[in-house]
């Protein structure tokens, strides 16, 4: 799609802000911000991918977001030898038989003809399997965790180059969206909204909680990175002396160089997205899809195999949801399990997808960017708002204290003011399908 003087012009503009902010702020905080849109475009796009092609309503992106994460702590992390020697091959044991148990249940269920019969067989078969996997999985979870669990406490990954985790990421998230899809896609939209929130939560909990996958709660830092940290590119020459002609610190410069390297990495990546987005979205797949979105009862009546087209544009979407969580773990050196906020978040989200222009990949993109730089930039706003306006309070006042203390809310405020205005005065969004 080609974009118009207009569509340009908002981006220029949004280029404008974000040097704005580097000069009068920081040049740092610009290049955060723009990083981080940049991973907000990507998930952004995989959103957009199942709501403005399909009509999707996908709730559980905060999940997909945490799978892919995952995979980075799997691909890169070193493994622990300690941990696999205490008890990684009960581990990997105990999965299997679980494993084995679903299926050996899904077998009852295909073989045996409807009723009570049926139903006894496959309980049985579930509560024998997981009694049998729980005797076998239990030790050997306990065992790894035990190992220098300050630190430790799991089995680790495979010491890979941590930029093979983003594909990665993204496999292991189209994996798990397709095991949703399949048992979740037949319901209507807003049962489909309710469960795919609730696998999402899922998957936190199990990333928060098993501890000998990735330490839960306890977190793992020191991912190796992509580009490297601020504090090996200090020692270096190059970086002292371009520091020293641009005037800035030496912390700064190096700061700024690294966020710039990752700005290019996830430049790279989101200019292929885009490229394979609007080829797909202009072919006669693109228009297949969203045929099915605009009126599905015809598209069944043309004979379409809807389910599984739905299913198709499912699995893309969180793959690419998969894709971002991935990108911003390896940038940020760490899985934190208890950051993932699924209701926060997934609004976050949607507001980009909304605010930008649903069905339109730039538009996607670019809602992703403004909304961020109002995420980021709101809260400081609101507090200097709010001081200003207490100013001449006194000290003690209760109204005072409440109004200053209010300002951490200015953020859900302005994402809930943004999004009414836009619904208002422009449904289809900044850059409107077309």
């Amino acid at each position: 799609m080609n974009l118009t003087a207009r569509d340009l012009g908002l981006f220029a503009l949004m280029g404008v802000v974000l040097a704005m902010v580097g000069m009068f702020q920081s040049w740092q905080l610009a290049i955060t911000i723009l990083n981080m849109s940049l991973i907000s475009a990507i998930m952004a796009l995989g959103v957009n991918m199942q709501w403005g092609y399909a009509g999707l309503f996908n709730v559980g992106i905060m999940g997909f977001t945490a799978v892919g994460g995952l995979a980075v702590v799997l691909v890169a992390q070193p493994p622990v030898p300690e941990a696999w020697a205490a008890g990684g091959l009960g581990i990997l044991l105990g999965l299997m038989l679980g494993v084995a148990t679903i299926l050996a249940a899904v077998a009852v269920y295909k073989r045996m003809s409807p009723g009570k019969l049926r139903a006894l067989a496959i309980f049985a078969v579930l509560v024998i399997g997981y009694l049998v996997t729980g005797y076998v999985f239990g030790p050997a979870k306990n065992a790894v965790q035990a190992v220098n669990p300050a630190s430790e406490g799991y089995l680790g990954g495979a010491g890979l180059p941590v930029i093979l985790a983003w594909p990665v990421g993204a496999v292991f998230a189209a994996g798990v969206a397709w095991l949703v899809g399949k048992v979740s896609l037949g319901l209507r939209s807003d049962y489909l909204a309710i469960a795919t929130l609730g696998i999402s939560e899922i998957v936190i909990a199990v990333l928060k909680h098993e501890r000998w996958l990735a330490r839960g709660v306890n977190n793992v830092t020191g991912i190796d990175r992509p580009v490297a940290r601020p504090v090996d590119l200090q020692p270096q020459a190059w970086v002292q002396s371009l520091a020293e002609s641009l005037g800035w610190g030496v912390g700064q410069t190096a700061s700024v160089l690294s966020g710039l390297g990752y700005a290019g990495l996830f430049l790279i990546v989101l200019a292929l997205l885009i490229w394979l987005a609007e080829r797909a979205l202009n072919s006669p797949w693109g228009r297949m899809m969203r045929a099915i979105r605009d009126n599905e009862i015809s598209a069944r009546a043309m004979g379409k195999n809807v389910t599984r087209r739905h299913l198709n544009i499912f699995v893309l979407g969180s793959a690419v949801c998969g894709l971002a969580g991935a990108m911003m773990v390896s940038m940020d050196g760490q899985l934190t399990p208890g950051s993932y906020e699924p209701l926060r978040f997934t609004f976050l989200v949607w507001v980009m997808v909304i605010v930008g222009g649903s069905g339109n990949n730039w538009g996607a993109v670019l809602g992703a960017f403004v909304i961020w730089f109002l995420w980021v930039q709101v809260e400081p706003a609101g507090r200097w708002f709010m001081e200003l306006v207490t100013s001449g309070m006194a000290d003690g006042s209760g109204l005072k204290q409440h109004l200053l203390a209010s300002a951490a809310y200015m953020r859900l405020l302005t994402m809930g003011v943004a999004l009414l205005l836009m619904l208002r005065f422009a449904p289809r969004g900044l850059i409107p399908e077309r």
